[in-house]
């Protein structure tokens, strides 16, 4: 079989503010409860498990490869809520998505100050199969 990534946890304040976010505005179904987590399931059954944390939380990145209607819809939801998005993990290029490599791309932040990214094409060429 072998690597694939099957599931992370996201720490968070409250796991379903943060799930039911995520789910939402990636268009996914609604997040379910497993145990002490708040579960997002995406495609190929790799799973995000929302979990809760007392303390501040270390904003992390994580970056979701999504199709062209997906990537629109996306943007739509942002712009509907007044969200701010950025074209730049730097956060320095607000309200611009970028191109690079031919797609689209752009970041935001959820309720916890972790940095969401939406992008159409793999950076740098990258395939699923990565050499090296």
């Amino acid at each position: 079989m072998g690597v694939e990534f099957n599931h992370t946890i996201i720490w968070c304040r409250d796991r379903h503010v943060s799930a039911d976010f995520f789910a939402a505005i990636y268009g996914l179904a609604e997040p379910v409860d497993f145990y002490h987590f708040c579960v997002v399931r995406l495609a190929h059954g790799v799973f995000l498990d929302f979990a809760e944390k007392d303390g501040p939380i270390a904003p992390q990145h994580y970056a979701m490869l999504v199709d062209e209607s997906t990537f629109d819809a996306l943007l739509s939801r942002i712009e509907t809520r007044r969200l701010t998005y950025w074209a730049d993990p730097m956060r320095s290029r607000a309200g611009e998505i970028n191109h690079n490599d031919g797609g689209r791309g752009l970041y935001f932040e959820d309720p916890d100050g972790h940095i969401l990214e939406a992008l159409t094409v793999p950076y740098g060429g990258f395939t699923r199969k990565v050499e090296g």
